[in-house]
């Protein structure tokens, strides 16, 4: 016999939605069929699948481990000796914000992967937030997504109500996403470019036009030059719309590749900094996030500010390639924390 003790994280849904993700490899009439045998109980009383949960209800399954263990979800696997110490900017009950390094992937591609979710979810089952039982019924993620090869700030709900709000916050372009990236050429002005993303996906790669393909998308990306150097420029990017590699393919085809990145870029620019710097990966970094204004879960972060530092190998080249004037700005730009206006 198990029993499941309703948190915020199960309440507001029916009983039988939450059976179904107890139970996530049984079939829908087995579960009806122990709730009209009584072998699942609300309560202690019996149920018929319909009632809406509330905090604090206890659902018992008179069932022997072996069939819960039949039809439940594999438990978490740890991955031994991979576990990476996470750099955490921000936490709290709802929320947590972290500076995802370059490499690690914000979401499983494949099944063998290890990517920020599992470091996410080991980090929590160490320290006690939740266990495994909890993840039967509500796995913590990440709400956005950053490619392996950028860095930066990468938000993750810890509870229901916080990953749906942050995830909505996403979706609906409120928060104010910032990027710093260090661009081939100099940049003197800030600019708004506009065009329409086209993805190609057996190549995993991305075309930009200005004229809309069938299955391209609108995209929009702000910039402004913060430091230049002889040959480089340090941008800060407001990205308006978020689509796939948005960043990098946009600012190429504007004429302004990023360092580093091989696959928009120069070949013959990223070598000379590959030799010069062992640089593997192209210099962007998710730096800033403004939340909105809101009256919902996460209300008590209306106006707030994160900054995560960029690695030390992107403010390394930042200052040998950029300018006197970068020094003024590297006071304003290498914070780290929350900030309120």
């Amino acid at each position: 016999m198990q029993e499941i003790c309703v948190t915020e994280n199960e309440a507001g849904q029916r009983l039988d939605k939450l059976l179904a993700k107890y139970l996530c490899k049984a079939p829908k009439n087995f579960y009806y069929k122990m709730l009209r045998k009584k072998n699942i109980t609300l309560n202690e009383k019996k149920a018929s699948g319909s009632e809406k949960l509330v905090q604090g209800d206890l659902v018992k399954l008179y069932l022997s481990d072996e069939t819960i263990e039949k039809f439940s979800r594999k438990t978490f696997q740890a991955q031994a000796g991979r576990q990476e110490k996470l750099d955490i900017l921000y936490e709290d009950e709802n929320l947590l914000l972290l500076n995802k390094p370059v490499g690690m992937l914000s979401q499983k591609a494949k099944e063998t992967d290890v990517s920020a979710v599992e470091h996410l979810i080991q980090y929590l089952l160490d320290t006690g937030q939740i266990t495994e039982q909890n993840l039967k019924t509500f796995r913590p993620s990440v709400c956005s997504r950053l490619d392996r090869n950028t860095s930066g700030i990468l938000a993750a709900g810890k509870s229901l109500a916080g990953l749906q709000e942050m995830s909505r916050f996403f979706k609906e372009r409120t928060i104010g996403k910032y990027y710093l990236c260090l661009a081939y050429g100099k940049i003197e002005e800030a600019r708004s470019i506009k065009g329409y993303l086209y993805k190609e996906e057996t190549k995993n790669r991305v075309r930009i036009c200005q004229d809309g393909h069938p299955d391209s998308v609108r995209i929009e990306t702000d910039y402004r030059p913060l430091a230049s150097g002889k040959d480089v420029t340090l941008l800060e990017v407001h990205l308006i719309t978020g689509k796939t590699h948005q960043i990098r393919a946009h600012l190429a085809a504007d004429g302004h590749p990023i360092i580093g990145d091989y696959k928009y870029g120069s070949r013959k620019i990223n070598d000379m900094y590959q030799k010069e710097y062992g640089l593997k990966s192209q210099l962007l970094h998710a730096w800033r996030i403004e939340m909105p204004d809101s009256e919902g879960t996460l209300h008590y972060l209306s106006g707030k500010k994160f900054m995560a530092l960029p690695p030390v190998i992107f403010q390394r080249i930042c200052r040998e390639k950029l300018s006197a004037d970068y020094q003024k700005e590297n006071r304003m730009l290498w914070q780290h924390g929350i900030h309120e206006d």
